[in-house]
């Protein structure tokens, strides 16, 4: 077995260590053991040897990967990492695979739907966190906040926790598989719980006028992320399906320089 990744980020990086299997993935930049995804001889001659081919790359104006080497992807297993956003704002209720897909960004709905139709195992992620990328981290920083919107609820999955849903997905058939915890909240419980295990106050409640436009969109959807067909059809089970265990997980990778300097930033960011 042999697995291609296009986009090897944060997400792909721990999907390919999980894998086990020899990887050949590409970057933009073309480091040190990967490839540019616009070197078409060598994608090209790696998709030919590749039994399975992954893709982390999100959408610009259409999907990239499809539009540039769509042609070379049959008889392979493909996989595309999407996103929960695809559903939309759902007022807080609970959305499973079978949910109409009404997100803001029309470009990423069309590219769930053109892997899907390329028969494709289309995981679709809500807010990954995990090591040197979590609300651990953000406090840590002082850029983190609170908006006291209690009743603004998100998904979230741990980096770990795709690694293995993708894993898992090698012998699944073609569909869209939700990939979240099993406890939906909100940012505001999060970031408490996060500031409370480095020991440091809670950061400052912010107004939402004050954010960035993509801050802002983020908090006007409020959905709970189902993935129960994960679990039935894949044999999936999040190792850690709340954020709890996750951000308890987080913490024992955390270097002892990092969590000392929690307290500083924390007070900062009350001022």
């Amino acid at each position: 077995m042999r697995l291609f990744i296009f986009g090897l980020g944060y997400a792909a990086s721990a999907i390919a260590d999980a894998s086990g299997w020899p990887i050949l993935a590409t970057t933009r930049d073309g480091r040190a053991g990967t490839i540019r995804f616009d070197d078409d001889a060598a994608v090209r001659a790696g998709l030919a040897a590749a039994t399975h081919v992954l893709s982390s790359v999100p959408p610009g104006e259409n999907d990239p990967v499809l539009a540039r080497y769509g042609d070379a992807l049959d008889g392979r297993w493909l996989g595309y990492l999407s996103s929960t956003g695809v559903y939309g704002d759902a007022g807080g209720a609970w959305v499973d695979e079978s949910a109409p897909i009404r997100g803001r960004r029309p470009a990423r709905n069309a590219a769930d739907a053109a892997w899907l139709a390329h028969g494709a195992r289309v995981f679709r992620l809500p807010g990954i966190y995990g090591p040197g990328r979590s609300p651990l981290d953000r406090v840590a920083a002082g850029t983190a906040h609170r908006t006291r919107l209690a009743d603004q609820v998100f998904s979230r999955i741990h980096v770990a926790d795709i690694a293995s849903g993708v894993v898992a997905g090698f012998t699944a058939p073609p569909g869209a598989y939700n990939l979240a915890d099993d406890l939906p909240t909100s940012q505001d419980c999060v970031i408490e719980q996060a500031a409370a295990m480095l020991g440091v106050p809670p950061p400052a409640v912010v107004e939402l006028a004050s954010l960035s436009p993509a801050a802002r969109a983020f908090y006007a959807e409020n959905r709970r992320v189902a993935n129960g067909k994960a679990k039935r059809v894949l044999g999936w089970r999040p190792l850690y399906p709340d954020y709890r265990l996750g951000l308890r997980a987080v913490s024992a990778t955390m270097s002892p320089a990092a969590a000392s300097a929690a307290p500083a930033a924390a007070k900062s960011d009350q001022r």
